[in-house]
């Protein structure tokens, strides 16, 4: 059975772009593997952004934490536990102020723990999470992705490379100030191309 992580970060109760393309990922993804099980983690309300605390928790063993350590490591077990089991993840990724969500960064910063998703050799860094895939919703007002001021494509696939998914794809409704209607079009288009 396949798992499916779908991950939502627009601030956007609804309506946002980057919703509409990863429902129509889902669609097409689910129409190949009508068996999936699919968890959703909706971002929009904040992540904790990590702190000293944080870090005191998640590397202290857990039975020498403390109740706050606990509930703290627990949020972060909980990230970590729907990544590790997916075999692909679906991630929305609007486009704010040239970078990613603050609160889809700070996913990442909960994700990111060694000896959990990447450790170090003398190799340098290897991510843990091998075999993944990953499916990027990129929508932007003004940013083009690719180009010289999108700094959150090339974060996007850093991290995720950096924890071991090296296969992700992009699907890209960009630049939407120019052109709406062409630049959603163009984003359908290339999640269609995506699930051929």
């Amino acid at each position: 059975m396949t798992n499916i992580l779908r991950v939502e970060s627009s601030i956007k109760p609804a309506g946002a772009v980057s919703r509409r393309l990863t429902d129509r990922i889902m669609e097409r993804v689910l129409a190949a593997n009508p068996g999936a099980n699919v968890v959703t983690r909706d971002l929009s309300a904040g992540v904790p952004a990590i702190d000293g605390a944080w870090l005191g928790a998640v590397f202290t063993p857990a039975e020498a934490r403390n109740e706050d350590q606990k509930a703290t490591a627990a949020y972060a077990d909980a990230l970590l536990a729907e990544v590790k089991a997916a075999d692909l993840l679906v991630i929305a990724l609007p486009v704010y102020n040239f970078g990613v969500p603050s609160q889809l960064k700070s996913w990442f910063d909960q994700l990111a723990r060694k000896g959990e998703t990447f450790n170090y050799s003398e190799a340098g860094p290897e991510g843990l999470l091998k075999g993944k895939r990953a499916i990027v919703a990129y929508t932007s007002d003004g940013t083009k992705i690719g180009s010289e001021i999108d700094f959150a494509s090339g974060y996007v696939r850093h991290m995720l490379g950096f924890f071991g998914i090296t296969d992700v794809q992009f699907a890209a409704a960009d630049a939407m100030a120019y052109g709406p209607e062409a630049a959603i079009a163009k984003g359908e288009a290339e999640v269609d191309a995506l699930a051929a």
